[in-house]
């Protein structure tokens, strides 16, 4: 069934549903009564249950029917939305999108991500706010901008969240760090060696290791420093304070060039945490411009970022 017979056909089902007969339904539509009642019926034997129990006077949605009547309802929305959204970027697209994101993240990944993506929509422009603090952002600005990147868990299910990427964290140290100190074997070693965290709120995953099969939270014993801001955390490990836990977008690059060392990678990148990389939105309908750039920074982005795919051998070899 093509796109268009399948929007006529739930159009009108949901017709007979509101209107309560065939007769009704088909003052609505170019359509007579019978003919109205031959694509109901069509429908029933293609889902294989009967929507609606008919009487003289009269029809009223089954079980089945008010069921498939609130699907039939969602689809066609979609249906709709992807048609108009067809018809608007069939031509060049326009207009402002409005972007709040973490500064490490953003300066990093998003703005050149962003500057490709102008270079491909000459019509489009966009406002992009980097928020300087690691915290991940809980989406407040959201009605004043049209999207928030966050990274971390989800917590208000208000914001509709598209995943961009996954999210990654490594144990890591300077060479010279690790030539003073030693290279720890494993995470019960960490107590015997100095640490960079987080000030006060930490990301929920840092610091958890699998020990024996269990999930644990093991730091190290001294804490050399301790930041609001990621990258603070980042240019300490560089200078060999101590062991830090980063994510592989904030780290990659200096792993890659050999200045931090991966601890507990032996067989590779650990596992991407529950959490990720997403783009918040508030409910509702969002522009054909978010939905294009979400899109194409989820292309960029995933499903394994670039900044992963540079350690896929980490620790091997």
């Amino acid at each position: 069934m093509n796109p268009d017979a399948l929007t006529e056909q739930l159009a009108l089902f949901l017709d007979v549903l509101e209107a309560g007969s065939f007769s009704a339904a088909a003052r609505r539509h170019p359509l007579t009564p019978s003919a109205v009642a031959r694509r109901i019926d069509a429908l029933e034997k293609a889902l294989g249950s009967s929507l609606f129990v008919r009487s003289t006077h009269a029809v009223r949605a089954t079980p089945a029917g008010l069921a498939f009547a609130e699907r039939a309802k969602r689809v066609l929305a979609e249906l709709r939305l992807a048609r108009a959204e067809a018809v608007s970027l069939s031509s060049a697209p326009e207009g402002l999108i409005r972007i709040d994101a973490p500064a490490p993240f953003g300066r990093r990944h998003l703005a050149p991500a962003i500057a490709e993506f102008l270079r491909t929509y000459p019509g489009l422009d966009v406002q992009l706010r980097l928020i300087d603090s690691f915290i991940d952002m809980q989406g407040e600005n959201l009605g004043q901008v049209d999207l928030v990147l966050r990274i971390g868990p989800l917590a208000d299910t208000r914001l509709v969240a598209t995943p961009l990427a996954p999210l990654v964290r490594v144990l890591c140290a300077s060479p010279d760090y690790l030539r003073r100190r030693g290279i720890p074997r494993d995470p019960r070693e960490l107590p015997e060696h100095d640490g960079l965290d987080w000030d006060a709120l930490a990301p929920p995953y840092a610091w958890r290791f699998e020990v024996e099969g269990k999930l644990q939270q093991i730091r190290p014993g001294r804490m050399r420093m301790t930041a609001n801001n990621a990258e603070a955390l980042l240019f300490s490990a560089l200078a060999g304070l101590g062991i830090a836990h980063l994510p592989t977008w904030l780290i990659g690059e200096y792993l890659v060039r050999g200045e931090l060392q991966p601890l507990f990678c032996e067989n590779g990148l650990p596992a991407p945490e529950p959490s990720g990389i997403y783009a918040l939105r508030l409910e509702g309908e969002a522009s054909s411009r978010s939905r294009l750039l979400m899109e194409f920074l989820k292309r960029r982005f995933g499903p394994t970022p670039p900044w992963d795919l540079a350690l896929a051998d980490l620790g091997r070899g």
